[in-house]
C-alpha cells in the first residue's frame, strides 16, 4: 500500500444490530403508529405512481377501544367477525395442543403462529376459497379457515399411517390442492415466483382464480424475491404477495434483511407494484388490505406486494429459544396488541360478544382439539409408531423402480415387519 493510501480514513462495514438484546429492556419506541382510520384507501385502479406514500405509513382499521373506524373498515357482518374470531382462536387452541404433543415426544417440531392468527385467517376470509395460497409455516389458519379436517392436520405432524403426504414432508408443511393450500416449502422464498408462476398460469389458461404468496422479513434478501415481483409487475400476473414482517427470521432480526434501510412494502416501488403497509394484529385491516389487492387482480389491474406489520410473540419452532437473542416476554408488550383479543374486544363493542360466549367457544374448540387429537394418535405418533409404513419411501418416486431400490425395499419391508411384531 503507497503512503497515499495509507494515509486514507479506514474503511468500516455497518452491521445492523437489534434495539435491544437478551437482559435489556424491551424496546420498541422506535415504532411510529398512526391512528386508526386515518390512512386513505384509494380506488382499485389507481396508479402505482399516485400511491407511492402507502407503503410507508400503516393501515389500521381498529382504534386503542376497538372501534372500526376510517375508510379502510370493511364493514363486515357481525356473522363473518365472529367466524374470523372463531377460526383465530382455533389455530390458538390448536398451536397449543400441538406444542406440548411436541414437548411429549410424540411429533419432532412444531411451529406456532401466536401473534399472527389475523394475518391467515383475515386474509383467507377475504379471498375467495378457490383462490390459490402459497403459504409459509405460520399460515395453518389457512387450513382452519377453509375447514381443513384438524385429523388430516395431525397425522400429517405425527407423520403416521394417517398422513397424506407418507411422512415426505417435515410436520406442519401441509398440502391440499382442495383447499387451494399449495406445499409448503422450508425454503421459503420459494413460494414467491411459484405464486406468481400459477397466477401466470391462470391468467393464460382463461381462469378466474388468482394466487396468494407469502413469505417472512428474511426471505426478501434472496433472488427469489426480486425474479417474482419482476414477472409479477412485467406480466401483471394476478397474484397478492404478501411480507409476514414478524420481526425475526429465526434468530436473525429484519434489519439483515434490509428493515432499517426502509419499508419492506417499500420494494414494490421498484418493480412498478403497488406496496401496503398493513397492521398485521388488526383482523379488519388484514381483511380490507387483502379484498383490495384480490379486486385489483380479478380486474386484471396486476400484482400488489404488502407488508404485514406484526410480532412473532414465540420461538421460531420448539427447537428455538428466543430469550437466547432478544429480552424475554417482548412479544407481550409489542405495540399493536394481540389479534385475538383486538377482534373480541371489537365484537364485544358491537354488542355481538361478551365472556359467557367466550368461554362457551373456547371449551368447545378445546374439546373438538382434543377429540381430534384422539383420533390421529390412534394413527400412530414418534413415540407409540415410529417405523409406520416406511416402506413406502419407495413409491411414487420412479414410474419404474429401479432393480437396486426394488432390493432396498424389500429389505426395508422385511426389517419393518421384524419391527412391528
Amino acid at each position: 500500500m503507497d503512503m497515499e493510501r495509507r494515509n486514507r480514513p479506514a474503511l468500516e462495514l455497518y452491521v445492523p444490530e437489534p434495539e435491544a438484546r437478551p437482559g435489556d429492556e424491551v424496546d420498541f419506541s422506535h415504532i411510529q403508529v398512526p391512528p386508526a382510520g386515518s390512512v386513505p384507501r384509494p380506488d382499485i385502479a389507481v396508479s402505482t405512481e399516485s400511491i407511492r406514500d402507502l407503503p410507508y405509513t400503516l393501515i389500521r382499521v381498529l382504534d386503542e377501544e376497538g372501534r372500526a373506524t376510517g375508510p379502510w373498515d370493511p364493514r363486515l357482518d357481525a356473522d363473518t367477525l365472529r367466524r374470523m374470531l372463531r377460526d383465530m382462536m382455533m389455530v390458538r387452541v390448536f398451536d397449543d395442543r400441538m406444542y406440548r404433543a411436541q414437548r411429549q415426544g410424540k411429533t419432532s417440531f412444531y411451529m406456532k403462529a401466536t401473534g399472527e392468527e389475523a394475518i391467515a385467517v383475515a386474509g383467507t376470509h377475504a379471498l375467495d376459497r378457490e383462490d390459490m395460497c402459497f403459504p409459509t409455516y405460520r399460515q395453518q389458519g389457512i387450513l382452519v379457515a377453509r375447514d381443513y379436517p384438524l385429523v388430516t392436520m395431525m397425522c400429517q405432524i405425527y407423520s403416521n399411517r394417517g398422513d397424506p403426504l407418507k411422512g415426505r414432508q417435515l410436520p406442519i408443511m401441509y398440502s391440499s390442492r382442495e383447499h387451494g393450500f399449495f406445499t409448503i416449502s422450508g425454503n421459503l422464498a420459494t413460494q414467491f415466483p411459484q405464486a406468481v408462476g400459477w397466477a401466470m398460469g391462470s391468467a393464460i389458461s382463461g381462469d378466474s382464480r388468482i394466487a396468494s404468496g407469502y413469505i417472512g422479513d428474511g426471505s426478501t434478501a434472496e433472488g427469489d424475491f426480486h425474479a417474482a415481483c419482476t414477472f409479477a409487475g412485467v406480466y401483471r400476473a394476478p397474484v397478492i404477495l404478501n411480507i409476514v414482517n414478524n420481526q425475526w427470521a429465526i434468530s436473525t432480526f429484519s434489519g439483515i434483511a434490509g428493515g432499517q434501510l426502509t419499508t419492506f412494502a417499500a420494494r414494490a416501488l421498484g418493480y412498478g407494484i403497488p406496496g401496503l403497509r398493513v397492521d398485521g394484529n388488526d383482523a379488519l385491516a388484514v381483511y380490507a388490505a387483502t379484498r383490495w389487492a384480490a379486486d385489483r387482480a380479478r380486474s386484471d389491474l396486476g400484482p400488489t406486494l404488502i407488508e404485514f406489520f406484526t410480532y412473532r410473540v414465540e420461538g421460531h419452532s420448539t427447537s428455538d429459544d428466543p430469550t437466547a437473542y432478544r429480552p424475554k416476554g417482548a412479544g407481550e408488550k409489542w405495540p399493536l396488541g394481540d389479534p385475538v383479543a383486538r377482534l373480541r374486544q371489537h365484537l364485544t363493542g358491537l354488542g355481538e360478544w361478551d365472556q359467557d360466549r367466550d368461554r362457551q367457544l373456547l371449551e368447545q374448540l378445546d374439546a373438538e382439539v382434543r377429540a381430534a387429537q384422539k383420533k390421529a394418535e390412534k394413527l400412530g405418533t414418534l413415540q407409540s409408531d415410529p417405523y409406520a409404513e416406511i416402506p413406502t419411501m419407495f413409491e411414487d418416486v420412479y414410474a419404474e423402480l429401479p432393480w437396486h431400490l426394488r432390493e432396498q425395499q424389500a429389505q426395508a419391508l422385511a426389517e419393518w415387519e421384524a419391527k412391528r411384531k
